[in-house]
């Protein structure tokens, strides 16, 4: 009996060593506040749908002046703003896609085929929608930039970044709430 019990002890701490292992890579993999991808746990899979995907979309979003709501409501209202944004995100990626916050109030989704999506301009208007919060719907703008793998020379997600990237801040120069 001791020698079976001997034999089972190193068994189960590695048992739960790898348990523990698991939680914790998959927890580095998601964002804790808007459960989405982090940018470690989206680019591998990102770089893969693009790679798989010729009609695929990546999207990058900017919350506009989200300082301004953290100063003004507090933190809690810009995480509540934050939360609100990734959901309305993963909602409109639905299963064809996936969205990660890239860090701050920085936001990307790629979409395998943007068909299936009900469209930018429903994703401008949902993301545009204010967010309730301790009794108050705090006003939310944000500026999306996107690029279609078509338009890529060579299909990389490096490339898709920085063209959505630019397409983003040309869409601020526009103004709040545009998309380009």
């Amino acid at each position: 009996m001791e020698t079976v019990i001997a034999a089972a002890l190193p068994a189960l701490g590695w048992a739960v060593h790898g348990s523990l292992l698991v939680r914790r890579l998959a927890t580095a993999r998601r964002d804790p506040l808007t459960g989405l991808h982090t940018r470690a746990g989206w680019t591998t899979r990102a770089e893969h749908l693009l790679h798989r995907n010729p009609a695929a979309l990546v999207t990058l979003i900017d919350l506009d002046d989200f300082k301004a709501i953290n100063d003004t409501h507090g933190h809690a209202a810009g995480d509540a703003v934050l939360t609100a944004t990734a959901r309305r995100l993963h909602d409109w990626c639905g299963r064809h896609g996936i969205a990660a916050r890239l860090g701050g109030d920085e936001i990307a989704a790629i979409v395998t085929d943007p068909d299936h999506t009900p469209g930018l301009a429903v994703l401008r208007t949902a993301l545009a929608r204010p967010v309730p919060h301790a009794g108050e719907l705090l006003p939310v703008s944000a500026s999306v930039g996107f690029c279609h793998r078509a338009d890529l020379p060579v299909p990389t997600l490096t490339d898709a970044l920085s063209a959505a990237d630019a397409a983003m801040y040309a869409a601020k120069g526009h103004g709040r709430r545009h998309t380009r």
